[in-house]
């Protein structure tokens, strides 16, 4: 008897899946176990099995095609069984059904209501819209395009490079053909679905394609202005020294008439390692793009901006640069201020004694090739007292509250264009300097922008520590769905009593900012006693 198999849900968001490829063809046996398609999903792309046996008799989703969750996928069966009653059941019931059409490609589907609606697209068109790359992405930017237009272009090709909230991203092509249009130039941005490049036969006009999608872009501009004021002759001879000596421009940092500036990935990354203001730098490669050269060979100008026994009025330039804001900041802007205003945030300060712990470390550092540091102890000892209080390890949702019997601490890192949380899971059976060792790599892959989605996903409590850069005490926005955030500061050194008698100790401060929904004042404070024993004592976090 045949046995429809439908597209699996294959992740907790997934509503819908590509065929990645297909490990079976129509007329092969199928044994129970085995691999029928690599399904792409939202999060990544996995292998699918077969829980029945018999012969491939259908495949509904071909290679590179999308499906919803729950359709047609592949029927299975006996050899030589006739299956047009089930698949002529199935087109009528797509007929019925509102749902797309389970053989429209993910671009054509996507964009099906953005093109001419008295028209059909050429034969082997492909229109390519803004992917969602992560299940938060809702608008992207071009970092880079590897193609150009005029390409040929296979499947499985780069396209470009998409700069999302969370990283910046391959995006490779389903399709093969002519890259026929490009939609957005490089350091622009668009919407989710929004066009992004059309794909096709070599030599297709496309215009008209083009012309029914409006793409929302933002771009880098920077702005001169120049203060005009009254000056005698001393200062207008001032002046024109000054104004002699080479100076940054308009015209020289911007690369054309629309304000953007060009500018290749690796030469924005060699700038900002060497600490160049991109601003200062010229281009030299074509339409005045900034290359590598660039910066290899750029020098630090500097003008004569005095002149000897002449007093004038100080006169220059006001510049400033308009950045557009990036996907990350973006994000950031929006989920804190709906964290911040939809739950109610209150703080608990605490102070931990820290001589113990300094020992502790001390001690635990002199085995060779160990190396912890004191916010592997406070992500450990978290993740400990997180264990004993499931209430703070919790989160918030409309209809319901989830108590996590599993610890994943979110380790919050600070980047150039503003903070990511990667996820360090089941960090109460890490031992220290596997929380160290993966907080480490976290850290040096987030400022590079190569964190995957599904290492920021997940957390069931944060970890923000900012006494690296000598803060002593400060407060965090929940980062939600979480119900807890904990803010610690620098180590200091002061006078404390002991015992009676006055001493120098070493103290540090934590503030638990909680979301009152889900977590009482005094389980926040019963949770900060709890840390408090293991922090002050951390042996006890290795009984």
């Amino acid at each position: 008897m045949a046995i429809i198999v439908n597209m699996p849900r294959l992740s907790d968001t997934m509503e819908e899946g590509t065929v990645a490829s297909w490990l079976k063809k129509v007329g092969d046996k199928i044994e129970e176990g085995d691999i029928l398609a690599e399904i792409e999903t939202d999060k990544a792309t996995m292998e699918f099995e077969s829980f029945n046996e018999g012969i491939l008799l259908h495949i509904g989703v071909q290679e590179g095609e999308t499906t919803m969750v729950d359709e047609l996928l592949a029927i299975i069966g006996e050899e030589g069984e006739d299956i047009s009653s089930i698949l002529s059941n199935q087109d009528i019931a797509n007929e019925e059904s509102p749902k797309e059409d389970k053989n429209t490609t993910e671009a054509e589907k996507d964009n099906a209501s953005d093109i001419l609606n008295t028209t059909s697209l050429p034969e082997g068109v492909i229109v390519v819209t803004m992917p969602r790359l992560s299940d938060t992405m809702e608008e992207g930017t071009v970092a880079s395009w590897l193609k150009k237009v005029g390409d040929a272009v296979e499947e499985g090709d780069i396209l470009a490079e998409i700069e999302t909230d969370k990283a910046t991203m391959e995006f490779e092509s389903f399709n093969e053909g002519t890259l026929l249009f490009v939609g957005l130039n490089e350091g622009e941005s668009a919407k989710v679905d929004d066009l992004l490049a059309i794909i096709g036969p070599a030599g297709t006009d496309v215009t008209a394609i083009a012309a029914n999608f409006s793409t929302t872009s933002t771009k880098i501009e920077v702005v001169t202005e120049e203060i005009t004021k009254p000056v005698d002759s001393v200062t207008k001879e001032a002046t024109k020294i000054e104004t002699s000596a080479p100076s940054t421009t308009t015209k020289e940092i911007l690369s054309n008439s629309t304000g953007r500036l060009h500018i290749s990935p690796l030469a924005r990354k060699m700038a900002e390692d060497k600490g160049i203001s991109l601003n200062q730098l010229i281009g030299s490669g074509e339409n005045g793009r900034i290359i590598k050269r660039d910066v290899e060979n750029f020098t630090p100008s500097f003008q004569n901006t005095s002149v000897a026994t002449a007093k004038f009025v100080p006169t220059g330039q006001e510049n400033f640069e308009e950045i557009k804001n990036s996907q990350m900041r973006k994000t950031i802007a929006k989920r804190l201020g709906e964290s911040k205003f939809t739950a109610p945030h209150y703080y608990l300060n605490v102070e931990f004694d820290m001589d113990n712990a300094m020992a502790f470390r001390a001690q635990y550092n002199s085995i060779p090739d160990t190396k912890i540091s004191f916010n592997d102890i406070i992500v450990k000892a978290c993740a400990l007292a997180l264990r004993e209080h499931p209430q703070v390890n919790s989160q918030w949702y409309s209809d319901r509250m989830k108590l996590n019997n599993h610890v994943h601490v979110g380790v919050a890192v600070a980047v150039e264009d503003g903070l990511v949380v990667p996820v360090v899971r089941f960090a109460n059976e890490q031992s220290l300097p596997q929380i160290g060792a993966a907080v480490r790599d976290f850290a040096g892959r987030a400022r590079n922008k190569k964190l995957t989605p599904q290492e920021m996903d997940g957390s069931t409590f944060t970890v923000s520590n900012l006494g690296m850069f000598g803060i002593e005490s400060f407060t965090s926005i929940i980062n939600q769905p979480n119900s807890a955030i904990l803010s610690v500061g620098a180590i200091v050194q002061k006078p404390v009593v002991k015992n009676g008698q006055i001493v120098i100790g070493n103290t540090i401060k934590l503030t638990l900012a909680c979301d009152h929904r889900t977590v009482d004042g005094a389980t926040g404070a019963q949770f900060l006693k709890t840390l408090k024993g293991y922090v002050e004592n951390p042996v006890t976090m290795l009984i």
